[in-house]
């Protein structure tokens, strides 16, 4: 239901920034001072969380001035770990995929509107969203033979016979920055992104769209144009283990986390677009919850108006995301460039892709222990009459530990893990594709490594309205 419209109008966005962002130095050296409200999570809101950021802080600090100042850093060689045929054509995986896919199309259009109730929202958002690309992030792409365009993209442009394109191509990656950047406004800030139907209707859509534009160009153009097989290509080169095809067979390769990166090309204007969105993305749906985003926009977080009273000052927060993250981002690499690093910006920004991974695995962690429950739930018994097709009988979900004074600082521990290995990850792969420069030049993106892990932290543990 459209909520009423606010009473106060937007209190003006740039001048209400001005006040906060001139105390974000001083949250970065009090970061305690920023968690005054015991909301959930709570039992994270009394660890002692400026000490985490500040270690961590000090930690990228000090890896970078280290890795600055070495000679030579280690260079991660890939090895062989067994190799074998392909035992499942992709093809055949992606149409079988796509066979799904429609399934959950008709479940979300038929079935019950409780999005904890019904198999399209729960395995999208839960299974597609976050369970896929953190598995990626451990075993490979698992969305190559997942992806549900390739094999019907195939067989569509064999039966008619077509071999040529359009010359989509010469676009780069900018239709996977303008699907990327509607899905995110989709998903937070829309007003009913987990509605079955709305979220079925708006998938079919989308995959018409892209599948259209496969068959006229080529299944080539789904590693530039569509976002979701981007985004988890990008995801799963963090990965200590992954499969490399060619033709009819498979090898097994493992290696340290970001060895696939070392061996990227060099991103271009509309990819480094892609990988600032993902992370302005990760950043504001973290930020738009917190105490701190609201009273700029001026929204009572103990009297929520909805989501569609903010869905205005979300919009614009969503851009000013994106070009501030942009911004510092390649201005922290202008900068390192001017003090005489002669490194370009297309290579320096593949480290960001280390972060891009380890925010989405930090951000949706608590996520994934909690809708990961009624998914398992609605798959053991997906018509809701009793069944017990994965074996789970009496399953139960709990939110328990939610609210245990064990488990909390688990979780947390584990998000903090997250964050600082991938910014440690970003400062080695950003040290290695620099090349030779003068410690100077390395400065710039150090300073901007050591705020964005204690931003990440921050966002994890402050005080937040849901």
């Amino acid at each position: 239901m459209i909520q009423p419209h606010r009473p106060y109008p937007l209190k003006g966005i740039f001048q209400g920034l001005a006040k906060p962002l001139g105390a974000v130095p001083v949250v970065f050296l009090l970061p305690s001072v920023a968690f005054a409200c015991a909301l959930p999570p709570s039992i994270i809101l009394t660890l002692p969380t400026g000490w985490y950021m500040t270690g961590a802080a000090l930690t990228v600090l000090l890896t970078a001035l280290f890795g600055a100042a070495a000679d030579r850093l280690p260079d991660p060689q890939p090895r062989l770990l067994w190799q074998r045929k392909v035992i499942l054509p992709e093809t055949l995986t992606s149409y079988v995929a796509f066979l799904c896919f429609l399934g959950l199309l008709a479940v979300g259009w038929l079935g019950a509107r409780d999005p904890m109730h019904n198999l399209m929202t729960l395995v999208f958002w839960t299974g597609v969203w976050i369970a896929l690309p953190l598995g990626s992030m451990l075993l490979g792409n698992l969305w190559r033979p997942l992806n549900p365009w390739t094999g019907p993209v195939r067989i569509t442009r064999t039966l008619l016979n077509r071999t040529g394109s359009i010359g989509l191509k010469r676009l780069g990656h900018l239709p996977a920055v303008l699907g990327y950047g509607g899905f995110v406004w989709f998903q937070i800030i829309s007003m009913a992104p987990d509605d079955p139907f709305v979220l079925a209707t708006a998938a079919a859509a989308y995959w018409l769209v892209i599948f259209a534009f496969a068959v006229l160009e080529g299944e080539e153009w789904l590693q530039k144009g569509e976002f979701l097989t981007v985004l988890m290509g990008w995801l799963s080169r963090v990965s200590p283990l992954w499969l490399d095809i060619t033709g009819p067979k498979a090898r097994l390769m493992l290696g340290w986390p970001g060895a696939q990166v070392l061996r990227m090309q060099a991103l271009t204007r509309s990819e480094i677009a892609l990988v600032t969105m993902a992370l302005a993305a990760l950043t504001f749906d973290g930020l738009a919850e917190t105490f701190w985003w609201q009273a700029i926009i001026g929204e009572n977080p103990l009297e929520p108006t909805g989501r569609s009273g903010v869905m205005r000052d979300n919009s614009l927060g969503l851009l000013l995301a994106w070009a501030l993250t942009a911004g510092t981002i390649l201005g922290a690499i202008r900068l390192g460039q001017w003090f005489g690093g002669r490194f370009a910006t297309g290579p320096i920004m593949l480290s960001f892709l280390a972060i891009a991974a380890g925010y989405h695995a930090a951000h949706n962690l608590v996520t994934l222990l909690t809708a990961g429950q009624y998914t398992l739930a609605a798959l053991n018994d997906p018509l809701f009459r009793g069944d017990s097709i994965l074996g789970l009988s009496e399953f139960f979900v709990s939110f328990g530990f939610l609210t245990d004074a064990g488990t909390m600082p688990l979780i947390y521990a584990a998000q903090f893990a997250a964050i600082l290995l991938a910014h440690l990850l970003a400062v080695y792969l950003s040290l290695k594709l620099a090349g030779h420069a003068p410690a100077k030049a390395h400065l710039p993106l150090t300073v901007l490594m050591v705020g964005y892990t204690t931003l990440g932290l921050w966002l994890l543990s402050t005080a937040r309205s849901a």
